[in-house]
């Protein structure tokens, strides 16, 4: 069996892994990406085609500030991938600006304008014959305004993924297709495992999304839920750019709990719904959608986007959240292993964050960065209330 030796091994080739690994390599540290699946797989939560670039986080500053701040490393990041050349066809992130729907006395919404302009995010407030006359593929119905986060777009989820890993590489860091057996040890972490090799390293974070619970039963095994959760793809008319940028965006519509995306790169209309499905298990659950989400998307177009409410669906997709009680992340030190990091707890809004995630775990090791209360071990609950949309 092969044996290595490094400064930091990260396990998981998702968004928060892959960032975390880049960071820690970019400051100097010897460092290997493990993944089992491969990096940015299709059981891997960041492994679909498309995620959300939003700012928008009602009053909550902390993600807001960190989207921002994640968003101007992704486009460092992009940049530096394509040495300074913009790509012309299928960049990693396009800008079609986010849009909240709001109701009257919508408080989200209000607080959601409030954290923008502290913040100095560019927006734009969208009363409802503003809205009607820019975007007359919807149908409002009991909307009455909006707010338009002007920076925000979608990000490519899977191929922005590999690019990272790509570019890890590149800048000397190491990448082993292998997935790690559940660490033993019972203080300090030596070594983890794979099939072909041993893997020993001075520091260790797991950032392995659905399956950290998987690895550590006893102790996250209550505390981050894997829900299954199911994407379609709608087809959209020929010849018409009514479905894509620059003529709609991304829109959010959180009392609904619905989410979608135009047309960004030719696989159609993409419509969820953003409640919390059943358990779900990563290696193992099956990934076809039911048709109760199929008939609940389309009672959604109907509605809402009455134009696509007899398009076919040319994709679906099941992936799945691992979400903490409250949609909080999880950056913290293993309770009994003090070379362990635990990092996940996505729940669902987590991807567009991975470059800030990978700043927080670099700098916590370093001792350079304080620890944010909101991401320990000791603040997550049992108790499932959704408190981070």
């Amino acid at each position: 069996m092969l044996s290595d030796a490094y400064d930091v091994a990260v396990i998981g080739a998702g968004v928060f892994g892959a960032w975390t690994a880049y960071q820690l390599r970019r400051a100097g540290a010897k460092v290997v990406l493990l993944d089992g699946y491969g990096a940015a797989n299709s059981r891997a939560s960041s492994g679909g085609e498309s995620r959300i670039m939003r700012m928008i986080y009602g009053p909550d500053e902390l993600y807001t500030r960190s989207a921002a701040r994640s968003l101007k490393l992704w486009l460092d990041l992009f940049e530096d991938i394509h040495q300074g050349v913009k790509p012309s066809l299928d960049p990693l992130f396009q800008r079609t600006g986010v849009l909240l729907l709001a109701r009257d006395k919508d408080w989200y919404a209000d607080a959601t304008a409030k954290t923008l302009e502290r913040a100095g995010i560019p927006f734009e407030k969208l009363d409802r014959s503003q809205l009607v006359n820019r975007y007359p593929q919807l149908e409002f119905g009991p909307i009455t305004w909006g707010i338009l986060d002007l920076e925000g777009g979608v990000l490519m989820a899977r191929r922005a993924v590999r690019a990272l890993v790509a570019h890890l590489i590149r800048l000397g860091g190491v990448y082993v297709d292998e997935g790690v057996f559940a660490p033993q040890a019972k203080t300090r972490l030596e070594s983890v495992k794979t099939k072909n090799r041993t893997i020993l390293a001075e520091k260790f974070i797991f950032a392995c999304g659905p399956w950290l619970p998987k690895l550590f039963p006893e102790l996250l095994g209550e505390l981050i839920h894997v829900t299954r959760q199911e994407v379609f793809f709608i087809g959209v008319p020929e010849d018409s750019n009514q479905f894509a940028p620059p003529s709609l965006p991304v829109w959010i519509d959180f009392s609904d709990l619905v989410y979608a995306l135009p047309n960004v790169d030719d696989r159609g209309f993409k419509v969820a719904i953003d409640r919390h499905g059943p358990d779900f298990d990563p290696d193992t659950g099956d990934r076809l959608v039911s048709k109760e989400s199929a008939v609940a998307v389309r009672d959604y177009l109907t509605a809402r986007v009455p134009a696509l409410k007899d398009s076919p669906i040319m994709e679906t997709r099941v992936c799945q959240y691992e979400n903490t009680a409250n949609g909080d992340f999880l950056i913290d030190m293993h309770p009994d292993h003090p070379n362990v990091w635990l990092v996940g707890g996505g729940s669902g809004h987590g991807f567009k964050h991975g470059p800030v995630v990978g700043e927080y775990v670099t700098g916590r090791i370093s001792g350079e960065v304080a620890v944010e209360p909101r991401f320990t071990l000791a603040t997550k609950s049992r108790l499932r209330s959704r408190e981070v949309y």
